[in-house]
């Protein structure tokens, strides 16, 4: 199996490790602006989800499992690893079962997207069974949609759907079999139930305006967790280090007492 590319930003004044994992249907290249205010501070591992991007024709798997395996074989092992949206995902699973990262970063990210008898603030399943179904008639339509409902509630909100849109087919189009694996990993994934045991600091990172992934159930998560801060942005959507780079910046860079 070909191991997954990566593109390294190198640091001339910092030497922790920093990976970003981009959301459904994205790649890397989402972050660039925001990578900018990084490299001062950290040492940046940009990795495409296989599927995407730069990673679009790799034999790895859109699974949590395989995921988490190939990345974790290309980026430093003590690492901090960020996960936007459907990358909290693939980040929390690598915390949980194979990596041992130096802290967990989630941005706009849960260990459940979908509502529940026991989780009220995850979106209906019917959403994403839509999604799937659009991806089947008609994708273009389908990632307009969805790039639409990323950026809506943010107060800098045609800004974000600018840029989103922009950047969606920047390093061509993603297979559709691959996007609608991806949606059933976040209508089918729930990792709250090895929350108590992550053995590194986290921290999670909330849009208040987000219409995708409600901040509470963030909280909810953190408070499942040993070691945890939330930090809440805002004004800000699904996307804040697009609108809100400073804001999410300095809650990262926050230690977690």
């Amino acid at each position: 199996m070909r191991p997954l590319v990566v593109e390294t930003f190198e640091s001339a004044t910092a030497h922790t490790d920093l990976v970003l994992l981009h959301g459904w249907a994205m790649h890397g290249g989402i972050f660039a602006t925001w990578i900018d205010r990084l490299t001062p501070h950290y040492r940046v591992h940009c990795v495409d989800l296989p599927g995407h991007g730069l990673n679009r024709d790799t034999d790895v798997p859109l699974s949590l499992a395989a995921c988490a395996d190939a990345i974790s074989h290309v980026v430093p092992t003590s690492a901090v690893w960020c996960g936007w949206s459907l990358g909290g995902l693939i980040a929390l699973h690598a915390a949980q079962t194979r990596c041992a990262m130096q802290r967990l970063v989630m941005l706009c990210a849960s260990p459940c997207f979908v509502k529940a008898a026991d989780w009220p603030y995850g979106v209906s399943p019917e959403i994403f069974t839509d999604f799937a179904h659009g991806l089947r008639t008609d994708w273009h339509a389908t990632l307009d949609r969805f790039i639409a409902l990323e950026a809506f509630g943010s107060d800098h909100a045609r800004e974000e759907l600018r840029t989103l849109r922009d950047q969606v087919l920047a390093r061509g189009a993603p297979n559709p079999a691959v996007l609608a694996r991806g949606l059933d990993l976040l209508k089918e994934c729930d990792l709250r139930q090895t929350l108590s045991t992550l053995p590194m600091p986290s921290t999670w990172i909330a849009g208040r305006r987000d219409r995708l992934v409600d901040p509470r159930a963030m909280q909810s998560a953190a408070a499942l967790c040993a070691r945890a801060e939330v930090h809440v942005i805002e004004h800000a959507g699904h996307a804040p280090f697009l609108t809100h780079a400073d804001a999410v910046t300095a809650a990262l860079m926050a230690k977690v007492q």
